[in-house]
């Protein structure tokens, strides 16, 4: 018997489901009447504000766009969201799409960074943009040098104790260090020079 009603029931389903839209939404199959409203105020289903906006590179572009927005004194003419799009995809494929193999040398590590195709070219952006915005910070020094399908990172430590650190790390985890991404994806979005120190 409670099989038949929940068979019943999930035919039964579309019938309950919000077949009046705005403008421009879209229906989804078993969407209640009260959940366009809550989405459209940013609310899960239990109320909770939500947070998340979609996959990171979109909500990245999202939140310096409401910054942007919210800013009157932000100039337009040299905005350029194109330009954060093309760097969050060059942090993404190097990420997923690149190879890191590494060896000591004195004082700490090199990666040698490879890929394949557009991969390469962005490697070295990469690699070079963050050997760039971290030289020097807590006594590590960053270089890097171009090498066949990719860059070659080489990071020295301060102390012999933030070797194992290091090499903790990785190229990934170093690439992730520092909270200077935030400050360098405003000033792409935003017009003003990425690298400036």
């Amino acid at each position: 018997m409670l099989k038949t009603i929940l068979v019943l029931a999930a035919f039964a389903a579309p019938a309950f489901a919000q077949t009046t839209h705005t403008e421009g939404m879209v229906h989804v199959d078993g969407m209640h009447s009260d959940e366009p409203a809550m989405a459209m105020a940013g609310m899960g289903a239990t109320g909770t504000p939500l947070v998340e906006g979609g996959q990171s590179a979109f909500s990245a572009i999202a939140e310096v766009v409401a910054a942007l927005q919210a800013d009157p004194s932000t100039d337009w003419s040299v905005v350029d969201i194109d330009g954060l799009r093309d760097h969050l995809r060059d942090m993404d494929i190097v990420t997923i799409d690149s190879r890191s193999v590494a060896s000591e040398i004195e004082g700490g590590l090199r990666f040698d960074v490879t890929g394949e195709g557009e991969v390469v070219a962005a490697i070295r952006r990469m690699a070079r943009a963050h050997a760039g915005m971290m030289d020097g910070a807590d006594g590590w020094n960053y270089s890097t040098v171009d090498i066949p399908n990719g860059a070659a990172l080489s990071v020295t430590v301060f102390e012999a104790s933030d070797l194992a650190m290091l090499k903790g790390l990785g190229f990934y985890g170093i690439m992730a260090s520092g909270m200077h991404h935030q400050t360098h994806h405003w000033a792409m979005a935003s017009g003003a020079d990425p690298h400036a120190h």
